[in-house]
């Protein structure tokens, strides 16, 4: 028999029983309120043990075992049994005293300082408290808190990236023979970014630059965040909203489209990663824009010119504000949209971006502008209006003719042009005797104009009216002058000749007559069969015509006629004009005749040549004498007066009635 004793106990709390049976049927007893069920002896597999499951703190002491032989001496043997009773499970407490139940330890920030508590409460033998980061051991220092509570406290600096996800284990062991209780956290961490970049656009130009008013796409990725970085962006300091964004793991990508202006060129645009988890902690880079454009073109006067002072003689200048990337390499200057160069000697100057006019005149008022010309391409500034005063000063130049006849009024308008308008006219006569002013009452001025109604009564009435103006500029330097001469109709062209006529040309002079005492011109007027209005009408400023075109087998009747301001001659009448049909002309000249017509043809050949010498140097006879006069009358004769023109002094040297006109 195996008897199971504690310690002196004379009872056993287990036996077995193989007297008269094989082992298989031994009998086994244990005592209820020691081991009951749990205990079990076993001799196979040798050696022979007494098996206790589920083993209670109260169950360590000392055991003897007895076992009584048949035949033998009885042997005994005794087993101290210790009971190791395993910790309960560690708990982590914060800085702050709060448990932890969470498998993750944080969010904390870069820089933290982590102190982790451990706490463990029970255990026989007493256990050991330790702190082991990723497996190893860290901290194995622990002391005893009040009861059985055992502590370890961890304190885990400056946590650093490389720290993201450590675990941190709190184990508590009193025995190799039990597995030790442990609890683990995982660290989290917020994270900041690590690479901010931004990645221009691969449209740009050269040096990177950017083209003003074209839309373009900027990306800006930034990596290395927890969570994922938010990007913005800036122009200078301003916000831009016009972004995209795309997040693959921890790496951010901002797209941002915009349309840069002209005032962008050297701006910064920056793009700014930040963790919003993490104070203080950003990323930040910048690209400065070059952006090209078109030059922007402004025209000024002259800082010290006052634009309504200007007048003649003054020197001024004007400034051409220019902005433009890449720089202007040409300027311009237009006057009234023609270009204006320098000239020196017109006191023209261009100086850098300036224009100097010295001495300006009237003519210098108008509309300048400036051009400015880069790469991206040419703009022409404002259009600035430049006014010049001037004094007065006559419309039209030299001496003007106004004829009358005596107890005619005629209205004589002194025109001038002046900036700002004449404010003040004068008239004055003078005929050779003595100079006098005209009465104010006398004339109506409105301005830029002066009206006189003259009417010479007598020939002390004929001679020179002169009239000025003056403005705020000054007074007018050279008076408009008017020469009073005693005028009628002009007489009639004389001596006119039809010559050089060919088969289908013809050429027509006269000898001018008395003018009437002003500027004539003359007509030649062409009229066939009885019509009343003329089939050609040509003017010339001497009385010479060249006929062309007309039609054949029609007879044409020519008039030349001079006129003046106060009307017409009378007419001049020349021969009959006809061209004949070269058909019927050939068809009815004989062999024998032709070869009498070349005679005859070489022959007028060679007198209208004589003629044409003779019509040219007429002419020039003609250009180089002065205009013509009417000789005085005799002393002992009074002139005959026409009745029909009874103003005009007769031409003593010429016939009074129409002019008879002659082949030659």
């Amino acid at each position: 028999m195996v008897f199971w004793f504690r310690d002196d106990a004379g009872i056993p709390l287990y036996s077995f029983d193989v007297r008269g049976k094989h082992l298989s049927e031994a009998r086994h007893w244990s005592a209820p309120e020691v081991f009951g069920p749990r205990a079990h002896f076993s001799t196979a597999p040798p050696p022979a043990s007494l098996l206790v499951r589920d083993v209670k703190r109260r169950d360590e002491g000392v055991y003897r075992c007895r076992v009584d032989f048949r035949n033998t001496q009885t042997t005994s043997f005794r087993y101290n049994l210790t009971v190791v009773v395993p910790p309960e499970k560690p708990v982590v407490v914060d800085r702050w005293g709060r448990v932890i139940n969470a498998t993750t330890l944080g969010p904390h920030e870069e820089g933290d300082d982590v102190l982790l508590t451990c706490r463990v409460l029970g255990g026989r033998p007493e256990p050991s408290v330790r702190w082991l980061v990723n497996g190893v051991l860290v901290d194995e220092e622990y002391e005893h808190n009040t009861g059985d509570v055992i502590e370890n406290r961890l304190l885990w600096p400056a946590i650093r990236r490389a720290d993201y996800a450590a675990v941190f284990t709190c184990q508590a062991a009193n025995s190799p023979l039990v597995p030790p209780k442990e609890v683990s956290l995982v660290l989290d961490m917020f994270l900041r970014p690590l690479t901010v970049e931004i990645k221009k656009p691969a449209e740009t130009g050269e040096g990177g630059a950017l083209t003003a008013e074209r839309r373009y796409e900027v990306a800006c990725e930034s990596a290395g965040s927890r969570p994922p970085a938010a990007v913005t962006w800036h122009k200078g300091k301003r916000q831009l909203k016009r972004i995209t964004e795309e997040l693959r793991d921890n790496l951010t990508v901002s797209a941002m489209s915009f349309v840069p202006t002209l005032d962008d060129d050297g701006k910064p645009i920056s793009c700014r990663a930040e963790n919003p988890n993490v104070t203080s902690l950003f990323l930040e880079t910048s690209w400065t824009i070059s952006v090209v454009y078109p030059p922007v073109v402004k025209l000024r006067l002259g800082s010290s010119l006052a634009a309504g002072d200007i007048k003649e003689g003054d020197d001024v200048y004007f400034e051409c504000h220019v902005r433009a990337n890449p720089p202007a390499r040409k300027l311009s200057w237009l006057h009234d949209d023609r270009p204006l160069a320098h000239n020196a000697t017109a006191r023209v100057f261009h100086s850098n971006q300036s224009l100097v006019l010295q001495k300006v005149t009237r003519h210098s008022s108008g509309r300048y502008a400036c051009s400015a010309l880069n790469a991206e391409g040419e703009t022409v500034s404002n259009e600035l209006h430049f006014r010049v005063k001037y004094a007065p000063s006559c419309r039209s130049g030299g001496v003007s003719v106004v004829g009358a006849a005596r107890g005619e009024s005629v209205v004589i308008v002194c025109e001038v042009d002046a900036d700002p308008p004449a404010a003040v006219f004068k008239w004055k006569f003078n005929n050779s005797g003595e100079t006098l002013d005209v009465a104010a009452d006398r004339y109506t001025s409105n301005g830029s104009a002066s009206s006189l109604k003259y009417t010479p009564v007598a020939d002390l009435d004929y001679g020179t009216l002169s009239c000025a103006a003056a403005n705020e500029v000054g007074a007018q330097l050279a008076p408009c002058v008017f020469q009073m001469v005693a005028a009628g109709k002009p007489h009639a062209p004389r001596n006119c000749t039809l010559w050089n006529q060919t088969a289908d040309s013809a050429e027509v002079s006269c000898v001018a007559g008395f003018d009437g005492g002003l500027p004539q011109r003359f007509l030649l007027e062409v009229y066939s069969g009885g019509d009343d209005k003329p089939r050609v009408n040509l003017s010339a400023e001497e009385p010479s015509w060249t006929l062309r075109g007309l039609e054949w087998d029609v007879r044409f009747r020519l008039v030349a006629v001079a006129v003046n301001s106060k009307g017409r001659s009378a007419p001049a009448r020349l021969d009959d004009l006809l061209f004949p049909d070269p058909e019927k002309r050939t068809a009815s000249e004989s062999p024998l005749g032709a070869g009498a017509a070349g005679a005859a043809s070489a022959a007028a050949a060679g007198a209208a040549a004589a003629v044409a010498l003779a019509g040219a140097a007429w002419r020039a006879a003609r250009r180089r004498r002065k205009p013509r006069k009417p000789p005085a009358p005799p002393p002992d004769k009074a002139p005959d007066l026409d009745d029909a023109e009874p103003d005009l002094i007769p031409n003593n040297y010429c016939d009074a009635g129409p002019a008879s006109l002659r082949r030659r």
